[in-house]
């Protein structure tokens, strides 16, 4: 009998089971081929259980033991009961106390505080005469939902810090009135943060992807083999891949903040030399973490990947995103080594304080430091892949 002469039925039924074990077959080389591709089999387990602890446990939104330092200019005990009362408040942690006018600028400009709280001389005395004197707070508005928040806990600390020092219970008026300050960005404008940050969290995406794609190219396509065997070291290869990125980055910075200040209104008060400089350093630094991850893949899926992987906590604890002062003591060590986090205060400090190298000596080091340790991975894994 023919496959013409059986019953349309049996053809039907034929054909469906044939469907379904192809479509088995193809199910089961999928997943042996996922089983194989170890980064791409270990970024669907970390993806997603990096995302949760991060925002679990690393991101809060309304920081708290915020960084801040005292000009004392009389050593009194309602100052005293004053500074107690913005502790208490669990928004400011003074960390320094300072007696000059210079030093107290340079806590705030260089970012080692965001609030600092100046005392006049003869402050009590003029509180006890009814003079009503002003208590200057000048907070580091560049983040504006780090400074929001501990700015609008002030109204409290009048009746906390008189409590027990000068009346019992509540004052019947207040003997002195608290100026806050909001420095470098006094409108709040999210522009004026957001800019700035911008600049760092699209050069580290695009170098990172831009480095690792191409060295990976150049493997699966096997030209890199042919590069070798040409009178050329290793190193001046990688020198050879890293440099026209770093002309590619000049570009994009360019384009950033030209933009913001045309259009967003964004100031650059500082040194354009001293931030071509360090940037200079930061795209290296980038480049270099780009390089290192394109020694670890196998192709350019996994370098997406990896990078990404690299990427997601740098703009989650770098301080772009949510407040650095506000995370968690183990989430700002993590954020310390991370390029984008030191290179976010360099680019706002310059950008919207006008800070000089002196104000940035220690994010510099930091980022040279991290430079270092990049190329230096980055050159040893690139000769053991020759190898």
């Amino acid at each position: 009998m023919s496959a013409a002469d059986h019953p349309a039925p049996l053809r039907e039924i034929r054909e469906r089971f044939g469907f379904l074990r192809r479509s088995y077959a193809m199910l089961i080389k999928e997943f042996i081929q996922l089983r194989r591709d170890r980064v791409s089999f270990a970024m669907i387990v970390m993806l997603p259980v990096m995302q949760l602890m991060l925002f679990g446990y690393a991101i809060n939104t309304t920081p708290h033991n915020l960084p801040s330092a005292v000009l004392l200019q009389e050593d009194s005990d309602l100052a005293r009961s004053i500074l107690k009362a913005l502790e208490n408040t669990k928004y400011f942690r003074f960390l320094y106390e300072v007696h000059d006018v210079d030093d107290f600028d340079n806590l705030l400009k260089s970012g080692k505080v965001l609030f600092g709280v100046e005392i006049p001389r003869g402050f009590e005395r003029a509180v006890r005469r009814g003079d009503k004197p002003a208590l200057l707070v000048a907070a580091d508005a560049t983040d504006p939902v780090a400074a929001s928040s501990a700015i609008g806990s002030l109204g409290m600390v009048v009746q906390t810090a008189l409590k027990h020092d000068l009346y019992i219970g509540d004052p019947p008026e207040m003997p002195f009135e608290i100026r806050a300050h909001a420095r470098y960005n006094p409108a709040a404008a999210s522009s004026l943060n957001i800019v700035p940050g911008l600049v760092g969290t699209i050069l580290t995406m695009t170098m990172l992807i831009f480095t690792s794609l191409s060295v990976t190219r150049e493997v699966e396509r096997g030209t890199m083999e042919s590069l070798l065997s040409m009178p050329i070291r290793p190193v001046e290869v990688m020198f050879g891949k890293i440099i026209p990125y770093v002309l590619v980055g000049f570009v994009q910075a360019f384009l950033i903040i030209g933009i913001g200040v045309g259009l967003f209104g964004v100031p650059v008060l500082g040194n354009l030399f001293l931030l071509a400089l360090l940037s200079t350093l930061f795209i290296t630094t980038n480049l270099a973490i780009g390089y290192t991850i394109s020694t670890l893949v196998q192709n350019q899926l996994q370098a997406m990947q990896m990078s990404m992987m690299f990427f997601l906590p740098s703009i989650l604890l770098s301080g772009f995103m949510f407040p650095f002062a506000g995370m968690p003591v183990w989430a700002q060590y993590l954020g310390e080594c991370l390029p984008l986090t030191h290179y976010l205060r360099i680019v706002r400090a310059i950008m919207l304080k006008g800070a000089t190298m002196q104000n940035l000596r220690f994010d510099t080091l930091a980022l040279a430091a991290l430079m270092l340790v990049a190329m230096t991975i980055a050159v040893t894994r690139f000769r053991r892949t020759l190898d």
